[in-house]
């Protein structure tokens, strides 16, 4: 990978990529709620790897959301509808167990809980 005085464009590429990610992101809601997925703090984590793979680590506001195979599907298919991304694989986790705390403060004002 070319390199100019210690600067990785390898390193600059997956950070594009990653807020281009988040960006995407920003566009699915959960049915229920009137915020998105990445304020309400269900991202958990974005990797992307040297091939333009990202793997994303989401949780639910609650484990039996009955739409949960729907917001994981539209979180894929938004994603691997990126130009830049190769492919997109979306694990939901349950640990930690997703609080209010976990929203941005645009979402705790957008649901009037500040």
């Amino acid at each position: 990978m070319p390199t100019m005085a210690g600067f990785d464009f390898g390193m600059t590429q997956k950070f594009d990529i990653e807020e281009k990610v988040v960006e995407v992101l920003k566009t699915v809601y959960d049915p229920e709620i009137p915020v998105d997925i990445y304020n309400l703090g269900l991202i958990y984590k974005v990797d992307v790897d040297d091939d333009a793979n990202v793997a994303i680590d989401m949780t639910l506001t609650a484990p039996g959301c009955s739409l949960a195979d729907f917001i994981v599907e539209d979180v894929r298919l938004r994603v691997e509808g990126l130009e830049c991304v190769k492919s997109a694989t979306v694990n939901l986790v349950f640990e930690p167990e997703w609080n209010k705390d976990m929203m941005t403060e645009e979402a705790k004002l957008d649901l009037g809980l500040e």
